[in-house]
């Protein structure tokens, strides 16, 4: 149906004669004279038609409008280009040609569009209503390309590293750890529940167990969870698991393997090895376990020097063995009182009583406005300036709690302030690092015990293996590393426990009896029985790393068919109801009664 995609001509075709097929990006009547830019989804092509070149294709191109689908024939012509008229366009691979069109062929016309598709559009839900228009965008097909040429690299790479792809079941079974499970009702097995996998997890161990010794799947997966801009109820992950490996391993194939996928997508060398924080150092430094190090601004600890300030917020929060903390924003001591109240507001979201702040509008302590300067001595004001680095035009923010909450209020307040003061803007670095040694376990004060961090399959460092299996279980530490990029986690994962015993130990830890244990897991414990050997493994997230290889801010631009922020696909209205017989068929009921709409 043609002889050339529609960014392929160039000045070097000029003479031939050519057939295009795709949509009217645009058109242009110039006297008579029909311009337009021909569209597929390489690129760009202008297409002319006059009257003395074909009476009827010209008449008839009076009647296109745009995204009607066509199929031209003409020859290829040099654009007009002298001293006084240049009609090429620089902006276009095929900026230098048009074709001369002989024949049209219009082979389906489009209704007027909902919305324009040269426009930059906020009502995101009209958009994903329409997807199918939406991916007509060049920026989307772009991101979709990209997609492809990263998940193409990742393939490439594992497969050449001794990688074997290996498919797991999608209808698995639910475990009682980590997010909640979509399910699926059995209607063979009334009454049953497949649920769908949170991630290959159990499988994937199945399978070291079995020999396979290196695994990898672009596996899908599906959490019901609350969603934001970098999350999916259903997502894809990069997966991989390898026998016979240490932390230093997986490490070092997954920063070989991302390093391919930017070479691929974007074109540049991403320098390995990553650098690496501990968790405790990032949160200390940065507030998050997820750092954004590509501004400044780390958390001072300052509660040697303010222990005795007469400020009782400070004093007191070190007193009871918590810790005074701040940060500074340089600049922005003009920051608006609305912006201050924002700030508060979202460090009492965070758990936070309220929010200290100093504007330091000079150099006197006199000129520096806040709710308590004025009852720190000279000493603390000292320690302040040095440890701060205080300037005429700073603004200081503090957070007074027990380490770990006054760490993650003051790591929100960060990056609200970056948001601010719009300080990555245009800042096109990648900042690649491993954030390791992590928590093993979290205490959940809603359950009355302990929870995994990751998962419970996690090892605890080899000097926390005691610890574990004799039930001490304050600060133990996991071989856990997240692989972390401008403030993303792109992925994390950990060497796994591979011996019934310890697994035993862990269940226990979480409060999994071992009847329950038995019961959920027995295909776990009953295969560490069996020689399984030492293993380890990671999973990135696709579709984040394809985000944010594409410069987006939301995974939902670099999905196909995403849902939106409700969970739902507009475009097919999913999740939709079932019908009465099919729920008879599933053996179940819904409880769920509409709301009845007033007249």
């Amino acid at each position: 149906m043609r002889t050339h995609h529609c960014n392929e001509i160039r000045s070097e075709h000029i003479g031939e004669t050519v057939t295009l097929i795709g949509w009217v990006n645009s058109t242009r009547d110039h006297g008579g004279v029909i311009f337009i830019d021909m569209r597929d989804r390489e690129g760009l092509t202008q297409v002319i038609f006059r009257p003395d070149d074909s009476q009827e294709a010209a008449k008839l191109s009076h009647t296109l409008r745009n995204e009607d689908v066509i199929q031209i024939t003409g020859k290829v012509a040099a654009r007009l280009k002298t001293e006084e008229t240049d009609s090429t366009n620089a902006e276009l691979a095929t900026g230098e040609i048009e074709i001369v069109a002989t024949t049209l062929t219009i082979v389906n016309k489009a209704e007027v569009l909902p919305f324009q598709l040269d426009k930059e559009l906020s009502n995101e839900d009209l958009r994903l209503k329409h997807r199918y228009l939406d991916l007509r965008r060049p920026r989307l097909t772009n991101n979709l390309r990209q997609r492809h040429l990263i998940t193409k690299a990742a393939r490439d790479f594992l497969s050449d590293e001794g990688f074997i792809e290996v498919e797991t079941p999608i209808l698995s079974k639910a475990t009682p750890e980590g997010a909640r499970d979509f399910l699926v009702p059995s209607r063979i097995n009334p009454g049953k529940f497949y649920a769908l996998p949170q991630a290959p997890q159990q499988y994937k161990q199945m399978l070291m167990v079995a020999g396979i010794e290196r695994y990898f799947q672009i596996a899908k997966c599906f959490r019901d969870e609350d969603l934001r801009s970098d999350r999916q109820p259903e997502f894809t992950q990069i997966d991989i698991e390898a026998s016979f490996v240490e932390q230093d391993d997986i490490i070092g194939i997954v920063e070989k393997l991302l390093a391919s996928m930017f070479s691929k997508s974007r074109g540049v060398e991403v320098p390995t090895p990553f650098e690496r924080l501990t968790w405790k150092e990032a949160m200390n430094r940065f507030g998050s376990d997820k750092p954004e190090r590509r501004v400044g601004m780390e958390l001072v600890e300052l509660s040697e020097d303010l222990k005795d300030c007469e400020f009782r917020v400070f004093s007191g929060t070190v007193a009871s063995g918590g810790v005074v903390k701040a940060i500074n924003a340089k600049g922005f001591a003009d920051i608006s009182t609305g912006q201050i109240d924002k700030l508060t507001k979202l460090a009492q979201e965070a758990g936070a009583k309220g929010l200290a702040y100093i504007q330091v509008r000079g150099d006197d302590v006199s000129k520096w406005r806040s709710p308590f300067a004025k009852r720190l001595t000279e000493t603390e004001v000292e320690a302040l300036r040095t440890k701060l680095n205080i300037e005429a035009g700073d603004l200081i923010l503090f957070a007074a709690d027990q380490w770990e909450p006054a760490c993650e209020v003051l790591g929100r307040i960060r990056m609200e302030v970056c948001s601010l003061q719009n300080l990555l803007e245009g800042n096109d670095d990648l900042d690649f690092l491993w954030v390791t040694e992590f928590p093993l376990l979290a205490y959940d004060e809603e359950e009355d015990r302990h929870v995994a961090v990751h998962h419970p399959f996690t090892r605890p460092l080899k000097e926390d293996e005691e610890k574990l299996r004799n039930g001490d279980l304050d600060g133990l530490r996991a071989q856990a590393y997240d692989v972390v990029l401008n403030g993303y986690e792109l992925g994390g994962g950990s060497i796994r426990i591979h011996e019934a015993d310890l697994q035993s130990s862990m269940f226990k830890a979480l409060g999994i009896s071992e009847e329950e244990a038995a019961v959920e897991f027995a295909h776990i414990l009953d295969a560490f029985k069996f020689g399984a050997p030492p293993h380890g493994g990671l999973a990135l997230g696709l579709d984040r790393v394809v985000m944010l290889a594409c410069r987006e801010d939301s995974i939902r631009e670099v999905i196909a068919f995403p849902k939106n922020n409700k969970g739902m696909e507009i475009m097919t209205s999913s999740p939709g109801s079932a019908t009465p017989i099919a729920l008879r068929d599933l053996r179940i009921k819904s409880t769920y009664v509409e709301k009845q709409k007033s007249e």
